[in-house]
């Protein structure tokens, strides 16, 4: 089956499209930031403790790479590397699996799911594999010539 993509880091509100042709998934990198009123001591024991630092409203980790398929960057490390939710939004109750790319933008798999990576994060880093399901580029435009998207706007 054909995959087509489309483009989630322009279109905050679509979130699937579907047609009867081809498989059609997200692409890009997003930042997933919570409230600032949501900062507390459990995420500031997950920085000092696991160098695991959820983003908040208050800083937007900038990133300079797009994504085949769409990353949803969660947190960064002291050692300026992304965790990410692969192929979907963040979100706790989720099966899609969490990778990390480091500053080399090398990609590696990290945990099957959120859950599961929050209860193996005391030695996250030493978990770390290859995973070469996901492909950086250094931006949209360059994805394209490798990628149909789909023009959701049409």
């Amino acid at each position: 089956m054909e995959k087509l993509f489309f483009d989630v880091t322009q279109n905050d509100n679509c979130i699937s499209v579907f047609t009867k042709d081809a498989e059609v998934l997200q692409a890009g990198t997003t930042i997933y930031s919570m409230p600032i009123k949501d900062k507390n001591d459990e995420y500031q024991k997950f920085a000092d403790c696991y160098d695991i630092h959820f983003i908040f409203d208050d800083y937007i980790a900038s990133i300079d790479f797009y994504t085949i398929p769409r990353v949803d960057i969660m947190a960064i490390d002291s050692q300026g590397g992304y965790i990410g939710t692969v192929g979907g939004m963040s979100d706790m109750e989720s099966d899609m699996p969490i990778c990390y790319i480091d500053r080399d933008s090398k990609v590696f798999w990290l945990a099957k799911n959120f859950k599961e990576f929050l209860k193996n994060c005391k030695n996250w880093k030493e978990q770390l594999k290859p995973y070469d399901k996901i492909e950086l580029f250094t931006s949209k435009e360059e994805a394209q010539r490798k990628y149909e998207f789909v023009d959701i706007h049409a």
